[in-house]
């Protein structure tokens, strides 16, 4: 069928055709598709002797004959996943399809498949065909639902938990959605209005909490960003719709004067069980008596601590440095659900996003891997190591 639908037969039997083997790979059973992609790794690989002599040409003609080159380097299995897109769901279905091709990528040739699609899903996913659009309680119950399910930051408890996030003035949600895929959210933020940075979630989610007046409204806080589509991975899109976000809030509510996020810290306590183990271990015991210590190793984690790559080990501050964002603040129990305890020792963080220097600082992160600090993780620094100071007197 595959072949098929890559052979020259007309558009309404190429639509039939890609139907039928999409329905056909969703109810194989996985040994079925892992065969299915071994195959497009062995048998749908561009033609080596066409690639040579397009090669050939090439050095000999120059950029003349790049077009034939480029049209001979492209693999047949990209031309089979364009016209998969043309079938009823086709753009949601190799999403899923990518999803699964990950989960995959120690089978021999599967990696050539996944990387085959990603690039194009880079293109069909570009920011240009993208909406943003608000949630807010009125949405339809189908949408709501998938709020709920693809919440991956801060648990939604029920209706109600949902309805405090999107109903009162106060509160915010926007999220990217895809023409082919309109009812389905790629990515959403949740935002509070607020009249400070805050700096637990506790306090932002609180039940008995009483709604802030328009008129106070100084800070959005950004403090949950949920990817709804795993097939999607590594595909980022996250960046434009917070400076959208930010850029729109600016315009319709001119009081605001700062744009932060409350992020949590995902991989702080995976590393230091590494790092430090005995540390480790009496943060989960007894946090509070060990507040300086693991306040100045979460320094370290952010700052000095560096992947392969030379960049921040942490995912989300990865994520926000390289959007242009700074390191503003760290927050002492910030999360004391006991994901934010197992995760962080409790902790959460404030990036700061001055618009108008987001480019510089970008470029700075991305090119020197700069990473700038607000001044309350200045002042925290100082203290620290004053009071690191005084216990050495003292002892």
């Amino acid at each position: 069928m595959a072949r098929d639908l890559i052979s020259n037969r007309g558009e309404a039997s190429g639509v039939a055709i890609a139907a039928d083997l999409l329905r056909l790979y969703e109810t194989a059973g996985e040994g079925d598709r892992t065969a299915f992609f071994a195959a497009l790794a062995a048998d749908f690989n561009p033609d080596r002797s066409r690639l040579v002599a397009a090669w050939s040409r090439f050095e000999t003609d120059g950029w003349s004959a790049y077009p034939e080159l480029a049209r001979a380097i492209e693999a047949p299995r990209q031309e089979l996943f364009r016209r998969l897109n043309l079938a009823p769901g086709g753009t949601a279905a190799l999403v899923r399809m990518r999803e699964q091709l990950l989960g995959m990528r120690e089978v021999p040739g599967v990696a050539l498949v996944e990387a085959d699609l990603a690039h194009l899903l880079q293109s069909w996913f570009n920011r240009g065909f993208l909406s943003m659009q608000a949630i807010n309680w009125s949405s339809p119950a189908r949408l709501l639902e998938r709020v709920i399910g693809y919440e991956a930051v801060h648990h939604i408890r029920d209706w109600t938990d949902l309805r405090s996030r999107l109903d009162p003035p106060d509160r915010r949600c926007f999220a990217f959605f895809h023409p082919a895929m309109p009812d389905d959210p790629l990515i959403f933020v949740e935002v509070a209005l607020t009249n400070a940075v805050p700096a637990s979630i506790q306090e932002l989610l609180a039940p008995d909490r009483v709604p802030l007046a328009s008129e106070d409204f100084t800070t959005a806080a950004f403090y949950s960003i949920s990817n709804c589509q795993p097939g999607l991975k590594g595909i980022s899109f996250g960046h434009f719709l917070i400076k959208q976000v930010a850029t729109d809030l600016q315009r319709d509510i001119p009081g605001l004067k700062q744009f932060v996020t409350l992020s949590p810290v995902p991989g702080f306590m995976r590393w230091l069980r590494t790092d430090d183990p005995q540390l480790a271990e009496l943060a989960e015991t007894e946090a509070a008596s060990h507040r300086d210590r693991l306040l100045a190793r979460a320094l370290d984690y952010f700052l000095e601590v560096k992947d392969a790559k030379g960049r921040p080990i942490d995912p989300v501050a990865r994520f926000h440095l390289g959007n242009g964002a700074r390191l503003e603040q760290l927050n002492w129990m910030g999360n004391s659900s006991g994901k934010g305890l197992r995760e962080s020792a409790g902790m959460m963080v404030n990036y700061l996003y001055d618009l108008p220097a987001v480019e510089e600082l970008h470029e700075r992160f991305a090119n020197r891997g700069a990473i700038p600090i607000g001044k309350p993780v200045r002042q925290l620094m100082t203290k620290l190591e004053s009071h690191s100071k005084s216990m050495e007197f003292q002892g």
